[in-house]
């Protein structure tokens, strides 16, 4: 496949992921029982990492433990604790702006961890692409709660420092492997928490087991797959960006589904943040000679010599 072609390819596939999670504010809503969001989190993360550790049949080596485990606490433990909490705290609109910082975080850590430059045209797409998530959501009725803000910037962050984290730590197992010790250790550390917080959750639906066959199966495991995989083959600001894709399949399920209005102004968010993820996928990409743009790459700090490699896809 030409290098166009594949990194299209890859864009497409990558983007897929926070699509699909724009679907989970309206499946949590419908679908699931209200007041158990982190003993919802570890049935969202748990299964589906045992489930893909039983497909992929490998276990990480002992060397590698410790980084699955802060890894999985930044991507999953962490970042859905405080997206819940930035949820419960601030009207949807404000805190789903919070997380749109994340791109800017990630175009920071970059540089710092990885050593990518940081470009000016791609700050400037990720700003306009947090005023357009800004423009699609937030009403005039918003307000602002301090503890909020604070959970909402954070869990940005902590996404942030897993995206880049999980680019420079990746090792020669498949994205597939890498998504199961993940969820599986971001499954773990959640469950104690949400032991020890939450009462027992109730006797389930087949409504309430359909939603968490969707989170878990799809808003997970695939899902998560697709993102780590795109995490390897792309530019770390690209892949943040696509983020952005999420907002707007929550509001056009809102619309299509809840029957919820759309408002001009949503309409012109919604287009600068599909602009803004354009621009951000042609600002990231790497530039100069191929010598160049192999250096800008974090090479994998572990060697698994134990797991072969992936076969490449064609």
């Amino acid at each position: 496949m030409p290098k166009t072609m594949s990194h299209t390819y890859d864009t497409f596939l990558t983007a897929l992921a926070p699509a699909i999670w724009g679907s989970t504010y309206l499946v949590t809503t419908e679908f699931l029982p209200a007041g158990y969001p982190l003993t919802l989190a570890v049935l969202r993360a748990l299964p589906a990492g045992l489930l893909l550790l039983v497909l992929i049949r490998a276990l990480p080596p002992k060397a590698m433990l410790g980084r699955l485990f802060l890894l999985g606490a930044l991507n999953f433990a962490l970042f859905w604790s405080l997206l819940f909490v930035s949820a419960y705290r601030l009207p949807g609109g404000v805190a789903a702006t919070l997380g749109a910082t994340q791109p800017l975080m990630v175009l920071l850590l970059a540089r710092l961890a990885l050593g990518i430059p940081l470009r000016t045209a791609s700050v400037f797409a990720a700003l306009c692409g947090i005023l357009g998530v800004a423009m699609l959501l937030i009403g005039p009725e918003a307000k602002l709660d301090t503890i909020g803000i604070a959970a909402g910037l954070g869990g940005a962050a902590s996404m942030a420092a897993g995206t880049v984290l999980s680019r420079k730590w990746q090792a020669n197992v498949s994205p597939l492997t890498f998504t199961a010790w993940q969820l599986t250790a971001g499954g773990l550390i959640l469950l104690p928490i949400a032991l020890f917080f939450e009462p027992a959750l109730p006797a389930l639906s087949v409504t309430n087991l359909a939603g968490l066959a969707w989170l878990g199966l799809i808003g997970a495991a695939l899902t998560y797959w697709l993102w780590f995989r795109g995490v390897a083959r792309l530019e770390p600001g690209a892949v943040s960006m696509l983020g952005m894709m999420s907002p707007i399949t929550a509001v056009v399920l809102g619309w299509l589904w809840l029957g919820q209005s759309l408002t001009i102004l949503q309409f012109e968010g919604a287009a600068l943040v599909i602009a803004s993820v354009w621009a951000g996928q042609r600002f990231n990409r790497p530039s100069g000679s191929p010598t160049q743009r192999a250096n800008l790459v974090s090479k994998p700090q572990l060697n698994l010599s134990a797991t072969p490699p992936a076969p490449e896809e064609k």
